[in-house]
C-alpha cells in the first residue's frame, strides 16, 4: 500500500458521504470525506503556488469551513456543484495567505502583487488535481489486487506515466519490448476499470 496515498472508501459516492456528514456522531462519513478531498485541496493549493505548510492549512480550513456551511445548511447541490463550493472556500484561503504575506513584503519595500487564477481557471485546476488523485488511488488498488507481476506494472508506470522510451525499460526491467508493450496494454485496460469506477464514486459533478 502506498504510504502517501490515504485510505478512502471507495465505495460509497459523494452523495452518500454528504448524507452522512449531517449526523455529528457519523465519524467515520467524515473521515472519508476529508480523507477523499484534502488530498485534492492540498494539492491545488501547491499548484497556485503554496508551500506544503500553507497549503495543509489551507486543506484543513477548507474542510472544516465546508463542514460547518453544509450542517448549516448553506450548500444547496441543486444550485452549485460540489467541486465550484471547494474551489470557492480555498480559493478564499489562498487569497488570505497570500494578502498576509503581501503586508510582509511591503513592509520590506518588495511588490505585494499576486495574482490567482480566475473561477474557470480554478476549476480546470481542480480537475486536474481530481484525476492526479483518482490515478494515484487506482495504481495503489491495482498493486493490492492484481495478479500481474511487480515488474509488468513497473514497466506500465515507466513507459506510460514517467514517458521512458520502451528500449529503456526492456534493458532496466530485462524484458522484451514485446514484453514491455503487452505490459503497457494490459495494465492500462484493467486500470482504466478501476479509474472509471473511482470516478463515478467522486460525483461532485452532479446536481
Amino acid at each position: 500500500m502506498d504510504p502517501d496515498v490515504p485510505m478512502v472508501d471507495i465505495e460509497r459516492t459523494t452523495t452518500a458521504l454528504l448524507e452522512g456528514l449531517f449526523d455529528h456522531k457519523n465519524e467515520a462519513a467524515w473521515s472519508q470525506f476529508d480523507a477523499r478531498y484534502r488530498p485534492i485541496v492540498i494539492a491545488f493549493s501547491r499548484k497556485l503556488g503554496l508551500n506544503e505548510s500553507d497549503a495543509n492549512d489551507v486543506a484543513q480550513e477548507t474542510i472544516f469551513q465546508f463542514l460547518k456551511e453544509y450542517r448549516e445548511g448553506k450548500y444547496d447541490r441543486e444550485r452549485g456543484r460540489l467541486r465550484s463550493w471547494l474551489v470557492g472556500i480555498a480559493r478564499f484561503r489562498i487569497a488570505g495567505i497570500y494578502r498576509k504575506k503581501g503586508v510582509k513584503r511591503e513592509y520590506r519595500g518588495e511588490s505585494a502583487m499576486v495574482t490567482l487564477p480566475d473561477e474557470m481557471e480554478c476549476s480546470t485546476l481542480w480537475d486536474t488535481e481530481r484525476r492526479t488523485v483518482i490515478l494515484r488511488l487506482a495504481l495503489t488498488e491495482l498493486r493490492a489486487t492484481t495478479k500481474s507481476h511487480d515488474r509488468t506494472i513497473q514497466a506500465f508506470e515507466m513507459v506510460a506515466l514517467n514517458h521512458v522510451p520502451v528500449a529503456t525499460v526492456a534493458k532496466e526491467l530485462e524484458m522484451s519490448d514485446q514484453e514491455v508493450y503487452l505490459a503497457k496494454s494490459r495494465t492500462a485496460k484493467r486500470l482504466r476499470l478501476i479509474i472509471e469506477r473511482l470516478d463515478q464514486t467522486y460525483d461532485e459533478d452532479a446536481s
